[in-house]
């Protein structure tokens, strides 16, 4: 699980390259959960927390940048 000061640290354009994968990985998790072939369900909550505090990253980052 990515902490949030992890992702703090990160360039904007890691986090957007992290937030591609997270989105793959995503499809591929709801993908199993139809066919009944999930092996970790706690992994769809963790991505999609994770997913959610990139997206609030890159929103606080544009808001403070339209600021300056």
């Amino acid at each position: 699980m990515a902490a949030i000061d992890d992702l703090k640290v990160k360039g904007d354009d890691e986090l957007s390259t992290q937030l591609g994968e997270l989105k793959r990985e995503q499809f591929n998790l709801r993908f199993q959960s139809a066919t009944n072939q999930l092996e970790k369900p706690s992994r769809v909550r963790v991505v999609r927390r994770t997913i959610a505090r990139i997206k609030t990253l890159q929103t606080q980052r544009s808001s403070a940048g339209s600021k300056a």
